[in-house]
């Protein structure tokens, strides 16, 4: 008997798949569908959930069968889906008058039915530029911020609910409890879904795909591809299991070494390793564009993956690919169907897209998140060691460099930073501080509304408290066009940043070495002070601004459960002190940055 489910309609959220997860998680099967998906197969469905996504209600290139609206089923309207469902109802949608980005404080009308167990005022999470401001005929308002007056309406008849915020991030305080609400309360769902099910299922699945042949994987060595290997192991056996290491030259400081003799001492006698790094380094040498960085990677990974074929003997045909792309990855390469690029992720390009339509390729877990992942580890009987690293990406320091050719930015910044002072200004006299800011003519990828940004980062100066920068990086990120990150200046050469220019920084082997020179000095620094166990994630970024001959440095320390959202994390000022004093001993440091912004608007990596 096919298993009920709740099933979640994607209309392009880069958090559809965070609300499968947190549906998972209560022990409840979630799966996701198009939009255009009839009600004739969302049947088996213990309630249908409308996401959220980039698109305006008033654009009519998303088909919906409006069916499912009057099918009796519960239904609950994430953000675009809870204007849709306005919308389509007769309700009004309208464009705001601030884009809401970030944490609001959310006024709950009454503390029951949907909204029970959680109190009058909550904390929730915004990322929307349309609201609505006349709910549907038979909706009741159930809740508001300062600057949303319908942020969750509901017709407790007809058991459909909408909310503008998003219950499913992990900055919305109590929106697992809402979300639980919805499940067993609205839709009466039982607890039938775990890791334990998914393993079987997968193991199936794996074994059907793969047939006679045998798997080759590529392992970088951090969680995610690890787990894919203990996994294809524990199912194929190391018969029919090949990995493959490749030092492509961005690795950290003898990575690679420390990678092949960790798998060596697991048993893991089925992994190569190959030095490839002079034909990354060739392909790359000149390269600036991020995106163009990243598809570089991808396609020649693949090139070098085929070489090692040849050198080892492996007949393709009796071969295929396998990867350990976890779904932020797809997410943020554009994998859903209406998702917006915010930036292709080396296992996502165009050449690996085609051998994954071939058959050629598995992905067993591209459904999961990194929790998830970790989990699965467990499970597959993983050490901790391997498990509970810190994420590293697959192209390595390669996008831990912001390149540049040197070239002064052709767009002014005189706004941004006559807007940043003025809110400066505001900021120092409500709260009794003398900090100063600038907009830096560096850019980076983030992620506002369901969609890819390329701006600036804006880097503060002064002594501020947690609360002070949890406070002042979302008010920078609402209301400075172009900026969609905030720093904190804990080392500078200049005491004021607009001296400094654009610096030329391309992927050389004196500026990776510098880069590894410098991101060691933090890894070994944090595990001093025992903080890698405290933070989820912490990318070290050499960027091209340059203040007396050198470049900057961006520290990136961030808590996280699956990737998709994350908070930055409080660095503690007896580390600052301790790397700074070492940090500001190389010469080509001229500048250090504490990047002090959540995701959303930033993402985790600044490529």
């Amino acid at each position: 008997m096919e298993q009920k489910q709740i099933s979640i309609l994607d209309f392009g959220s880069q958090y559809t798949h965070l609300i499968a997860r947190r549906i998972r998680q209560l022990g409840v099967l979630a799966n996701i569908y198009p939009p255009e998906t009839p009600l004739s197969k969302l049947k088996n469905s213990w309630g249908i959930i409308l996401s959220g996504g980039p698109n305006s209600v008033y654009e009519e290139k998303i088909k919906f069968d409006k069916k499912i609206l009057f099918s009796n089923v519960p239904i609950l309207g994430v953000c675009y889906g809870h204007q849709l469902i306005t919308h389509l109802m007769g309700g009004r949608v309208e464009k705001g008058n601030i884009r809401e980005y970030g944490i609001a404080k959310l006024s709950v009308h009454k503390s029951n039915g949907i909204f029970h167990g959680l109190r009058t005022k909550e904390q929730v999470w915004m990322s929307h530029g349309d609201l609505v401001s006349k709910p549907p005929k038979g909706f009741k308002i159930l809740a508001k911020t300062d600057d949303c007056p319908v942020a969750s309406m509901g017709n407790d008849i007809k058991k459909i609910y909408g909310v503008q915020f998003h219950p499913e991030v992990t900055h919305t305080e109590r929106g697992s409890k809402f979300i639980k609400n919805f499940v067993f309360d609205v839709c009466g769902a039982k607890k039938e879904w775990n890791i334990a099910r998914f393993l079987t299922e997968i193991e199936d699945e794996i074994k059907n795909k793969v047939g006679k042949r045998k798997v080759f994987l590529l392992v970088s060595g951090g969680v995610d591809s690890a787990v894919c290997f203990g996994l294809l192991n524990r199912i194929l056996g190391k018969e029919k299991v090949f990995g493959l290491h490749i030092d492509l030259g961005f690795m950290r400081k003898d990575e690679s070494k420390k990678i092949k003799n960790r798998f060596d001492r697991l048993g893991f006698t089925n992994l190569e390793v190959i030095n490839a790094s002079a034909l990354f380094k060739n392909r790359l040498k000149d390269i600036v564009d991020p995106e163009y960085k990243r598809k570089i990677i991808g396609k020649t990974y693949l090139d070098v993956q085929r070489q090692a074929m040849k050198k080892f003997k492996l007949n393709p045909k009796e071969w295929v690919l396998a990867q350990g792309t976890i779904y932020p990855d797809t997410i943020e390469s554009g994998g859903t169907k209406h998702a917006d690029t915010i930036k292709t992720h080396h296992n996502r390009v165009k050449e690996v897209m085609e051998l994954v339509k071939r058959g050629l390729v598995i992905e067993p877990l591209k459904e999961l998140y990194k929790d998830e992942v970790r989990l699965l580890g467990k499970k597959v009987g993983l050490p901790n060691e391997i498990i509970n690293r810190h994420p590293f990406p697959g192209p390595g320091l390669a996008i831990r460099m912001i390149c540049s050719n040197g070239l002064k930015v052709a767009k002014s910044l005189k706004k941004e930073n006559a807007g940043l002072d003025n809110l400066i200004s505001q900021f120092n006299y409500q709260n009794k501080l003398d900090i100063r800011g600038w907009v830096l003519p560096i850019k980076s990828v983030g992620v506002q509304g369901d969609e890819r940004t390329y701006a600036h980062p804006a880097a503060i100066s002064g002594e501020l408290s947690q609360k002070q920068l949890e406070k002042l990086g979302p008010l920078v990120g609402n209301q400075i066009q172009n900026v969609n990150r905030v720093c904190r200046v804990v080392y500078s050469k200049k005491n004021d940043l607009s001296q400094g220019k654009m610096s030329k920084l391309l992927l050389t082997t004196a500026n990776t070495k510098l880069l590894q020179e410098i991101d060691d000095i933090v890894q070994i620094e944090m595990k001093k002070a025992c903080l890698d166990k405290k933070i989820w994630q912490f990318p070290v970024i050499l960027a091209p601004y340059s203040l007396a001959g050198g470049f900057t440095v961006i520290l990136r320390p961030v808590q996280s459960e699956e990737a998709m959202t994350v908070k930055f994390f409080p660095l503690p000022n007896n580390f600052i002190e301790k790397t700074i004093m070492r940090l500001k001993r190389i010469r080509k440091v001229d500048l250090v940055l504490f990047d002090f912004t959540n995701k959303p608007p930033g993402t985790i990596e600044w490529e």
